[in-house]
């Protein structure tokens, strides 16, 4: 140092830098290529330190922000504070005719489902007791037709105001026993059936 005061170095200034040659000195080549090293090594110190520097710069600055946010939040929240406890009293007397008005309101609706319940189990009851009545008609209806039916199927059926047919006469000696027996005309005799849909 001359003066006092210190050499500001730069990378370039290492990788130029000289040295008198002497008879049994130390190898040109390994001092330049230490120096060559030494002044990546300042050089990249040197931007660390910028780096770092910057990233002062910028932690100071976001530390004012953030005092000035406090101060500002503190700020609010004491009016913030005063703010709640006027509203507090207000609400509290608000708070009580809300809950009485809400009692009254509920009790409305709980009577009001009450009687719509009742309602609607008087109404189911009244079409249980439809479905029942209809159920059983239905029931005889079929019944009462299942019954004629029967009657219709059976072949000695006579409509009213019908005549009962005459009897059969014996076959002759010449037919078949399995030929069924003429009537008057050539023609065989109608079972009921026959005579039904005629």
């Amino acid at each position: 140092m001359a003066g006092g005061k210190r050499l500001k170095l730069t990378p370039l200034d290492i990788k130029k830098q000289e040295f008198r040659k002497t008879l049994r000195g130390f190898d040109p080549v390994e001092v330049d290529t230490f120096l060559e090293m030494v002044a990546d090594e300042y050089e990249d110190l040197l931007k660390e330190r910028n780096r770092l520097k910057e990233e002062v710069i910028k932690l100071q600055t976001q530390l004012q922000d953030y005092q000035q946010v406090e101060h500002t939040l503190k700020e609010t929240l004491m009016n913030a504070q005063e703010s709640i406890k006027r509203a507090r009293m207000n609400s509290e007397k608000e708070g009580q005719m809300i809950i009485r008005e809400a009692e009254l309101k509920s009790d409305e609706i709980i009577g009001n489902a009450h009687k719509a319940l009742e309602k609607m189990k008087n109404e189911l009851m009244l079409i249980k007791t439809q479905k029942d009545s209809f159920s059983s008609k239905l029931r005889h209806l079929i019944q009462s037709q299942l019954e004629l039916i029967e009657i219709l199927e059976k072949d000695d059926f006579i409509w009213p105001g019908e005549k009962k047919p005459a009897p059969q006469a014996p076959a002759s000696a010449d037919k078949s026993a399995n030929e069924p027996a003429q009537e008057a005309g050539g023609k065989p005799p109608k079972s009921v059936s026959d005579q039904l849909i005629i």
